[in-house]
């Protein structure tokens, strides 16, 4: 399915929540993206580290305004995206689409919020199915089936 990156990431950036055919499409373009690459990461130096967003994507977008915007940073995520926030939906969204745009900009690494048991627990499941509707139960597993691909670490001397 195709869409326009460019459109869905300028939607992103004003916290606007994605449509759900748009969702779908942009986890699978970024789980072939991701399926290239390899689960130990190499990460450019310098590198902005920032872990734990939690759903809080309006924090996430103060992190760019304040550590500078991508593609002038390079942004290592280490994980825990979603859950606990109220913008969950949004902020996996936005950082997928930021690592769509710039695969060597942005690091993604997994975190233990990046499981189908936690998601299920700590609410991101229910705010996928209450934002895109009991229809679209798939919606949760398109984003699981992306966060499995995420990497699982870097190398240490990488950020020296």
């Amino acid at each position: 399915m195709p869409f326009d990156v460019e459109a869905a990431t300028e939607k992103a950036l004003n916290c606007q929540l994605l449509d759900s055919r748009t969702t779908k499409a942009l986890c699978e373009r970024l789980r072939l993206v991701l399926a290239k690459e390899c689960n130990v990461k190499a990460v450019p130096a310098p590198v902005t580290v920032v872990g734990d967003v939690h759903g809080q994507v309006f924090d996430l977008l103060e992190l760019f305004h304040i550590g500078g915007p991508v593609p002038h940073t390079n942004y290592l995520f280490l994980g825990d995206y979603v859950d606990r926030g109220p913008f969950s939906v949004e902020t996996i969204m936005l950082l997928a689409l930021l690592k769509l745009s710039h695969p060597e900009r942005i690091t993604l690494l997994r975190g233990n919020h990046e499981s189908r048991q936690i998601t299920q627990v700590y609410g991101f499941y229910a705010e996928c199915v209450r934002k895109y509707g009991d229809a679209t139960a798939g919606q949760p597993k398109s984003c699981r089936t992306l966060q499995n691909h995420l990497g699982m670490a870097i190398h240490q001397h990488q950020l020296e």
